[in-house]
């Protein structure tokens, strides 16, 4: 039987176009879905759309749309990134999808029957941006600091709320049992704090006649559930929980990939629940950091939000790939410009990769060389990197090797070995293109989970047939 592997995005929110930091977060998720791939494993790789909430039904208000039709019509925009990013997701939830709102709602009584849940009249200070509850001290001057530019709500009512304070000794435990269940350390470092602090329970309904769109509640045609209770159960309702148990034996758990904004949610919120529902915690958790661009956080209101499908209509897939790969920090804050952006194209690209190729091309097709039995031996720092989600650092190590390749050309001036009639292949020549071939096809191998368009056409041009110059992979920009 096949090693079983599954990984999971968060979901984002169905209430704008996709941007640049989201595209960071599917790219990274499918180079580790490919990269299992590789090794022979059976992947789920999940993404998909998180639609309900008071966020969204805003948006549908102010769109003067039915909330269903506008979450139906971005949904669509989110699933786009397939194609544009050349990703290989499996799945694709959608929280408002028949099936997520059955394993919600039984989820909900799993916790029900194991007295997490309970009903209480609150008063609290509410985000609409972040849609959580929020207290004076995670204020600045009464403002939530992500979400500056909205107005803090007043929630008072009747809720359904979640003994979380009932699971900090167990989150505590989890993390001390698992000292990589969050990388980077750091961030798993902070979550413990936050659980050592003492965790508050939360609400995890709101009124039906304030706020309709949501599951709703078992059994109370009042209350719908809040929208962070319902989104997280969808990385187990996409693998067909409760009913197909097999499937969700098989592959749960699995790993989580999420921004550091989503820190209490993923890697302490959902585990309180999933001990709640006595279901197994998360395998780990990696969580990034955001892109900025020009130096500020990706906001519609500074208009400095960049749109990857412009992007890749402009540059190409793997261009936006490798950068978002090779030039964001997996963990830590990155910036991007499109004059960072198009240095990196025709440094790396261009004048690096592209110009390999094409210079070991022309020498393969002067003479007709052809590659026979290729067996191209790992380059195990690469995949030792990549289990560690530096992906920046597997790319390094790679360019490295194209480096190497180059200089080696450079140095042994393979052009000017003689060649009679354009058919005669001296010894030196043939020696040198062998291994030159054979480490182009190893460096195309290694490329395949990051770059697979490109890492596809190189290994065609080398593996079948006589070598011959193609299109070049990456035009050099102007």
């Amino acid at each position: 039987m096949d090693k079983k592997f599954y990984i999971t995005t968060t979901l984002p929110y169905v209430n704008a176009e996709p941007h640049i930091g989201f595209a960071l977060e599917i790219v990274q998720a499918d180079v580790v879905a490919r990269y299992h791939k590789l090794l022979g494993e059976d992947v789920i790789f999940n993404f998909g759309t998180d639609e309900h909430g008071q966020k969204i039904y805003q948006k549908a208000l102010e769109a003067k749309s039915d909330p269903q039709k506008y979450c139906d019509k971005y949904a669509v925009k989110f699933d786009n990134l397939k194609k544009a990013l050349n990703l290989s997701y499996t799945n694709f939830i959608r929280t408002t999808g028949p099936h997520h709102i059955v394993a919600a709602q039984e989820f909900w009584k799993k916790c029900l029957d194991n007295d997490d849940i309970y009903k209480k009249t609150y008063r609290q200070k509410y985000c609409v941006g972040c849609e959580l509850e929020k207290t004076d001290s995670e204020l600045v001057d009464n403002k939530c600091p992500l979400h500056p530019n909205k107005e803090l709500e007043i929630i008072e009512e009747e809720n359904y709320f979640f003994k979380f304070s009932r699971y900090q000794r167990a989150l505590l435990e989890l993390y001390k049992n698992s000292p990589d269940f969050v990388i980077p350390q750091a961030k798993l470092n902070e979550i413990k704090i936050f659980v050592e602090n003492g965790l508050q329970d939360f609400s995890i309904s709101r009124l039906k006649s304030k706020m309709p769109w949501g599951i709703p509640v078992p059994n109370d045609p009042d209350q719908v559930m809040y929208v962070w209770f319902d989104a997280l159960i969808s990385y187990i309702s996409t693998l067909g929980w409760p009913e197909d148990e097999k499937n969700f034996n098989d592959f749960w758990p699995g790993i989580q990939v999420a921004g550091k904004d989503n820190l209490r949610q993923q890697t302490a919120i959902w585990q309180a629940m999933l001990l709640s529902a006595d279901l197994p915690n998360s395998k780990q958790v990696f969580i990034h950091g955001f892109i900025t661009v020009n130096g500020q956080k990706i906001s519609k209101s500074l208009g400095n939000v960049v749109n990857p499908f412009d992007l890749v209509e402009k540059y190409g897939t793997d261009a936006v790939r490798y950068f978002l790969l090779a030039k964001i920090n997996p963990y830590d804050d990155s910036d991007f410009t499109i004059k960072k952006f198009e240095e990196a194209y025709n440094a790396d690209l261009a004048n690096g990769l592209g110009n390999l190729i094409s210079r070991i091309a022309k020498l393969c097709e002067k003479i007709k060389f052809q590659l026979v039995d290729v067996r191209s031996t790992p380059i195990k720092p690469v995949w030792e990197a990549l289990d560690s989600f530096k992906f920046d650092k597997s790319l390094e190590i790679i360019w490295n090797e194209i480096k190497n390749l180059d200089k080696e050309i450079n140095d042994k001036k393979p052009w000017e070995y003689p060649v009679k009639d354009g058919v005669s292949i001296p010894k030196q020549l043939s020696s040198f293109l062998l291994d030159a071939s054979v480490n182009i096809v190893r460096i195309a191998n290694h490329l395949r989970p990051f770059i697979p368009q490109t890492a596809g056409k190189i290994l065609d041009q080398f593996t079948k047939g006589p070598i011959k110059v193609g299109k070049p992979l990456f035009p050099r920009l102007k």
